[in-house]
């Protein structure tokens, strides 16, 4: 068996953008990844199907794996001729142990490279507002351990030429030693004045900053009851922050969101909420089935057979819309023979995808809702007019009826199904179990129902207790409705049943709730 590859990369500070092209690379190629504590969660859905996941990290109080241990592991995966990836938190280089991990590589022969990654010693300052250089302030910055003991600290840092070397001193993993760093920093000749910053899982939606001096940051420390991980930051630059500040001015800054729709379709509104500040925590409920077999061929055929007798097409998702056309080629057809036809769509994300087929579609009203459109279509619907509904098998039907009950002839074109997934996402119902989601957003009916199911299954009995302190937003009346009847209050749910505006509206929501904490 010929010998595997390691690649030892660096992840970055937490936010999972923050790593570099080649990692994300090399992620999607790995057959198995090996990962602690430092790298973010969702990284891991960017693996290929069936890819290992193996997690070494590291926890305050306990080691899961020895460092040798880890080390003797990518050895032995890569003996078995696989393609490991080793996923280590910010940079490898930097205080990453990286070069024993490498060095035994080397040992074996092993193929190795190391992909270098944002350090949290440059990345957490800057998210929490203080560049670790400033013209007017530090020319050069220092990257120190606070993790040994304070004997050990005492044997790896001289402290006397490290104290006033450079303008800027950032000592990482230093938490728990902040008193005896401190005081180290004012024997040798720092000011006690001197400004001080800690920065608590920096690039996430937990990030916390206290400051404080050299002189008091310990005090401070200890009545806040302040934990690692964390950066701490020495020097004039800590001053930035009350004008440089802007991760934590962003309006979703904190919030983690959970986001139900499915995988495929989750990147918009998820896009949305890290642009905001908030991030999105992905746990697909709703999984989109193709359907085949003799009688979905059978009505197709059926419908182009016929097609230059209806008058009306109605599409009634983006799904929709794309298994539609992919059918279409797949038996040779030809969207002119439907050139009787006028076009609507439900919704504006289904009305962007057939205009991008080249498609004119019938304007749609404010509320996006299948109930509005025929209000808004009432003067052009006509007795006797047939109408084609392409759809999935779950949906709801009100628009088709209303049409037969004003006179017009409709046939069901049926695509595509949409089930719960097989598996579940254990970062979302971890965070979820632990209090860490603030909100949940519901793009339809079935997206409310199917998240309580796989909760169930999952174990939980109750789960609207599960999800009792966060924010329910949801897209829209009938999802509105449909969360009531399940045991969920909706607090969010905007005017214009769109992506941008679920997203703006729960913005709003969460300032507003920063604000009643702040006068509290």
């Amino acid at each position: 068996m010929s010998k595997g590859i390691v690649y030892l990369v660096g992840a970055g500070p937490g936010d999972p953008k923050l790593i570099t092209v080649r990692g994300m690379e090399l992620l999607s190629r790995s057959d198995v990844v090996v990962y602690d504590r430092l790298a973010s969660p969702r990284l891991l859905r960017k693996l290929k199907p069936g890819a290992e996941k193996i997690y070494v990290g590291k926890l305050p109080d306990r080691h899961t794996m020895k460092q040798e241990e880890i080390n003797q592991l990518l050895v032995d995966l890569a003996l078995q001729g696989k393609i490991v990836t080793r996923l280590k938190g910010g940079d490898p280089t930097i205080f990453g142990r990286v070069g024993e991990e490498a060095g035994l590589l080397a040992e074996h022969g092993i193929p190795f490279e190391i992909v270098p990654g944002i350090t949290s010693a440059i990345a957490v300052p800057a998210y929490a507002g203080m560049p670790v250089t400033h013209r007017d302030h530090a020319s050069s910055f220092s990257v120190i351990t606070g993790h040994e003991s304070p004997d050990k600290l005492d044997q790896s840092i001289y402290w006397d030429k490290v104290t006033n070397a450079t303008g800027t001193l950032v000592f990482l993993m230093g938490v728990a030693k902040i008193s005896y760093i401190s005081e180290q920093l004012i024997k040798h000749g720092r000011d006690p004045g001197t400004p001080v910053a800690l920065v608590r899982w920096g690039t996430r939606p937990e990030q916390r900053t206290l400051t404080g001096t050299l002189g008091d940051i310990a005090d401070k420390v200890e009545a806040a009851g302040f934990k690692p991980p964390a950066v701490i930051v020495v020097g004039e630059v800590v001053k930035q922050r009350e004008t440089l500040q802007w991760y934590e001015r962003k309006p979703l800054f904190g919030c983690r969101v959970l986001v139900t729709r499915s995988r495929d379709q989750a990147g918009t509104l998820s896009d949305l909420i890290e642009e905001m500040g908030g991030e999105p925590c992905e746990f697909p409920v709703i999984e989109t089935v193709v359907l085949s077999g003799a009688e979905v061929d059978e009505s197709f055929q059926a419908a182009l057979e016929q097609a230059g007798g209806y008058q009306w097409m109605f599409f009634t998702s983006v799904n929709g819309v794309e298994h539609f056309f992919r059918r279409l080629t797949e038996a040779g057809g030809d969207i002119r023979k439907f050139h009787q036809a006028r076009i609507a769509a439900v919704g504006p994300k289904t009305r962007q995808a057939l205009q991008e087929k080249g498609l004119q579609v019938e304007a749609l009203p404010g509320s996006f809702q299948a109930e509005g459109m025929l209000d808004h279509l009432d003067h052009l619907l006509q007795p006797g007019q047939k109408a084609l509904f392409v759809k999935g098998a779950l949906a709801r039907g009100t628009l088709q009826r209303d049409l037969e009950r004003r006179g017009l002839q409709t046939d069901a074109l049926t695509l595509y199904d949409t089930l719960l997934p097989e598996e579940q996402d254990d970062y979302a119902l971890e965070c979820l179990r632990e209090g860490r989601v603030q909100a949940v957003t519901f793009t339809s009916s079935s997206t409310v129902t199917n998240l309580l199911e796989m909760l169930r299954r999952a174990g939980e009995t109750d789960p609207q207790k599960l999800l009792a302190g966060c924010e329910i937003a949801v897209i829209g009346p009938i999802t509105a409705q449909t969360a009531r009847e399940a045991g969920l209050e909706p607090t969010v749910q905007p005017e214009e049943a769109t992506m941008e505006s679920l997203a703006a509206s729960l913005a709003l929501r969460m300032a507003g709730r920063r604000l009643e904490q702040q006068d509290h």
